[in-house]
């Protein structure tokens, strides 16, 4: 007899009031938690990003891929470097111990090309997410699961216009990742109006907010900051207000504190391209074409933004994104 039916069972011998028919739920959802939807083999698959410590934006990431794990019976593991040669060594580390699916990104692609090469040809199936959607096919990938950078940054570009901006700064936190330049590009695009890069150091926040409040105290005519992920916003904000600048701040991802900015005024608009999905769908992706030799789309991207959030949706979105799924 399976937990779940003994708890409806001894909810029943208990008397068939309202109270005892809500205790048997919740008994039974208890008993339910943990356990596979699915009675697969139990296969190994491993996500290498190119995440830096701290970044929010993978924690979802995570969530999403543990999520659709559990569901799928999968033994999930995860490793990340912000140095495109030592995501390389990781992912070597996962083919050596003979994963049966590997999810990576590809922000570095010069690092992953030969590595990734190996995994597919120890008959490891790939999946890249996040970035690398131009060179995912070449490499060999199944598919890859993100956003198109160059659109998601032209649809920045579309809504600084809609508000009337002149010229915006482009922050990048991460040198050599060529998703984000591929943003900052795509800004610059469809913007009518100035835009202007800014490299920082990602990993150094209180660098980060010196490098934009100097370059919103040096030019005043700058009217819109755009930082490219969640974590960087709160700090671009805080540059601004030291700065003495009314200049709006945008950007792309969304979080918790994000949500919160969009809500009470502090933020304009954010690009949500949903990292949750990312991460859920590689795995379930993996698994299908494991089980099934399903595909989704036939190969090709499957993309999961972008979507402009702004104050309107800011409410709606602040239940998920406290949970840490948005």
């Amino acid at each position: 007899m399976s937990a779940v039916v003994a708890a409806v069972l001894v909810a029943t011998v208990a008397g068939c009031s309202s109270t005892g028919g809500k205790r048997a739920e919740e008994r039974a959802a208890k008993a339910a938690q943990g356990r596979a939807a699915v009675d697969t083999p139990r296969w190994t698959f491993a996500m290498v990003t190119h995440s830096g410590d701290g970044d929010t934006f993978w924690d979802i990431v995570q969530k999403g891929a543990k999520q659709a794990a559990q569901k799928d019976n999968i033994n999930f593991v995860y490793a990340h470097d912000v140095e495109g040669n030592k995501q390389a060594q990781d992912v070597q580390a996962m083919i050596d111990q003979k994963v049966d699916g590997l999810i990576v990104t590809l922000a570095k692609p010069d690092a992953m090309k030969d590595v990734v090469a190996k995994a597919v040809k120890a008959g490891i199936p790939v999946i890249t997410v996040n970035s690398g959607e131009n060179k995912s096919k070449e490499f060999g990938a199944l598919t890859h699961i993100g956003q198109d950078e160059s659109v998601a940054g032209e649809a920045v570009g579309d809504e600084l216009n809609k508000r009337g901006k002149k010229k915006a700064v482009c922050v990048l936190h991460e040198q050599g990742n060529v998703g984000h330049e591929e943003r900052c590009a795509g800004v610059k695009k469809s913007f009518k109006g100035d835009v202007e890069n800014l490299y920082v150091e990602g990993t150094n926040m209180p660098g980060v907010q010196s490098s934009i409040e100097a370059k919103l105290q040096a030019d005043k005519d700058i009217d819109a900051v755009v930082t490219l992920g969640a974590p960087f916003a709160p700090t671009a904000v805080k540059a601004a207000q030291q700065a003495g600048s009314k200049a709006e701040v945008d950007t792309f991802d969304l979080n918790e504190k994000v949500a919160k900015g969009l809500q009470d005024g502090s933020l304009g608009f954010a690009v949500d391209q949903d990292p949750y999905l990312q991460g859920y769908e590689a795995v379930d992706l993996l698994w299908l074409y494991r089980y099934n030799r399903d595909m989704l789309g036939g190969g090709r991207p499957v993309l999961t933004g972008p979507q402009i959030v702004t104050k309107d949706d800011a409410k709606t979105l602040a239940e998920f994104a406290k949970r840490g799924t948005r």
